[in-house]
């Protein structure tokens, strides 16, 4: 196949990682890869894709490069580690991390990035390994606006939609607060069909009810054939959702902490004002 548009680098080939970087060697990108285990790398170099030894030899030549790793520690080594993607980047290069991690990472490496000449943009993605088989992810953009319209070419081979929120960081947590719904509405359902079994709801009947109600989300009802079966084959692992609760965790002690910092810690009771001003009663 003739290879066209920017060269690209990617790196990180989990459950994630792998569908997207083969979509874009699908798509037709001139693709360098890189992945700790190197055996996840086979099935794209046999496909035609470069196989690089190090986060820097995946970037070296790239106009953008691609980020997908499992949390903080992974995304600041192979961004901003000595062998890291910045170690070699060009200038003008742009780095997308569609990694999960927290705002001031972000927003740390995306400072890290202006040495030399490149940007970083924080793009998180919703959606699970289906959806990034088939190009349907929704991603959040924070950084440099000029260079999210740059990346929005390989963005739209990810995903059907992507939104621009903002400086850095902005799109991590836009991440953590759909995260912050999602993993609250399984645990809602969870909580529900506890309660129906516990009170002695037939359980086939039951799922078949409760499913076919408009109260559960996109997101909840995709999850009744796993309770029906009582299998749950990982298309978001647990572990990644306890790691983003512990950044969502993270975030608001963070806001908290800005919020006395600038004089506004107040009583617990301060919710009735809040209150007020959303019911329109507020003199």
């Amino acid at each position: 196949m003739m290879r066209q548009g920017p060269r690209l680098g990617f790196i990180g080939l989990g459950a994630m990682g792998g569908r997207m970087a083969g979509r874009l060697l699908a798509a037709g990108y001139d693709l360098t890869v890189y992945n700790r285990r190197r055996e996840r790398t086979r099935p794209l170099e046999e496909r035609g894709a470069t196989v690089a030894s190090t986060p820097a030899e995946a970037a070296r030549n790239a106009e953008i490069v691609v980020v997908s790793v499992a949390d903080d520690a992974a995304a600041e080594a192979v961004i901003a580690g000595p062998d890291g993607a910045l170690s070699t980047v060009r200038p003008g290069a742009i780095l997308i991390n569609t990694s999960t991690v927290s705002p001031r990472l972000s927003r740390g490496l995306s400072e890290a990035a202006l040495v030399p000449g490149a940007w970083v943009l924080d793009a998180p993605v919703s959606g699970s390994t289906p959806q990034a088989e088939e190009g349907q992810l929704v991603i959040f953009v924070g950084g440099a606006e000029a260079a999210y319209q740059r990346s929005l070419p390989v963005l739209s081979v990810l995903g059907r939609e992507s939104f621009y929120l903002g400086p850095a960081g902005a799109g991590s947590t836009m991440k953590l607060c759909v995260n912050a719904l999602l993993g609250l509405g399984v645990q809602a359902l969870a909580e529900a069909i506890a309660l129906g079994l516990k009170a002695g709801l037939e359980r086939e009947r039951f799922l078949d009810v409760l499913g076919s109600t408009v109260v559960l989300s996109t997101s909840q009802r995709s999850k009744i054939e796993n309770i029906r079966k009582e299998a749950y084959p990982p298309t978001f692992p647990l572990r990644l959702m306890l790691k983003d609760f512990g950044l969502i965790l993270d975030a608001s002690a963070a806001e908290a902490a800005r919020q006395r910092e600038s004089g506004r810690d107040e009583d617990f009771s301060s919710v009735v004002r809040a209150m007020e001003e959303i019911a329109c009663v507020k003199a």
